[in-house]
């Protein structure tokens, strides 16, 4: 799932009212999007997010860059610069969403040995703050721990998308190695202990104090769609003139739309650069 929740190396020159010729040539050919692999529709990388991307969720990597480049993040870094103030993150958490949304939901903060209740929602959403390990298991900041992305879950979402990222975080704040996160997940999948996203599942990540990557900082707001594992021609994602993205999960079995939107969470407007 983590591929398409935190979102990797995104399109920098996007313009939320249109998607020009030239900047669908850059996303076909070197720009990275959520996750760690190429836009190219058979490539398309894995979360946002991996998120919440989100998420902007939500990844993919330069590979060709890549793959020859040193790893800026090669191990974890100590738990305590992946941590934040408890009544800082939940703020943060609740800024993924517009605030009619996100003053009802439950809030989830990181704890040492994985997320926490710090508040009792009644909607049904639930917003945490994804840090980079939902990323794909290739994407060179996957340990980067300066990555801090307000992701919002519907109750379907948080009912068949969120579990996985929850597992993977008691993971790695139980020492695993990335390695070994990944055999973990790829058994609790084979195993059906996470399945396909229920039908309606989706997410917010529209917090301008969002940090995705180091490329992008906060990106554009959008919301995320997700869905059993699809083409994204079949939504007419990844194409000329289409202001819809989309990433394939590894190993979960998800496939993420990402959908632009022209306002932030607290209101005002994006601007066409995401700074």
């Amino acid at each position: 799932m983590p591929q398409y929740l935190v979102s990797g190396y995104l399109p920098d020159n996007y313009d939320p009212s249109t998607m020009s010729e030239a900047m669908v040539e850059q996303i076909h050919s070197k720009k990275r999007f959520s996750g760690g692999k190429t836009m190219r529709e058979n490539k398309v990388g894995a979360i946002v997010i991996q998120s919440f991307a989100l998420l902007v969720v939500l990844g993919t990597v330069r590979q060709a860059m890549a793959q020859d480049a040193t790893t800026p993040y090669p191990k974890t870094a100590p738990i305590e610069e992946y941590l934040m103030d408890r009544t800082a993150e939940t703020t943060l958490a609740r800024s993924a969403a517009p605030e009619s949304i996100s003053r009802d939901a439950t809030i989830l903060v990181l704890g040492l040995q994985g997320y926490e209740t710090a508040a009792k929602g009644t909607n049904g959403f639930v917003c945490l703050v994804v840090r980079m390990w939902a990323a794909g298991f290739d994407e060179p900041e996957f340990w980067n721990p300066k990555v801090r992305a307000p992701h919002c879950f519907n109750a379907a979402a948080a009912r068949s998308v969120l579990p996985a990222y929850l597992k993977r975080t008691e993971l790695v704040l139980a020492g695993l190695t990335k390695e070994q996160v990944l055999e973990h997940m790829k058994a609790e999948v084979a195993k059906k202990v996470f399945v396909a996203p229920e039908v309606g599942s989706m997410c917010y990540m529209m917090s301008k104090q969002g940090y995705l990557n180091d490329k992008d900082g906060h990106w554009h707001p959008h919301l995320m769609f997700f869905l059993p594992p699809t083409e994204a021609a079949k939504w007419g994602a990844n194409v000329k003139g289409a202001a819809i993205y989309a990433a394939t999960g590894n190993p979960e079995l998800v496939t993420t739309f990402f959908v632009p939107v022209a306002k932030w969470s607290d209101g005002t407007a994006d601007s066409a650069d995401g700074h």
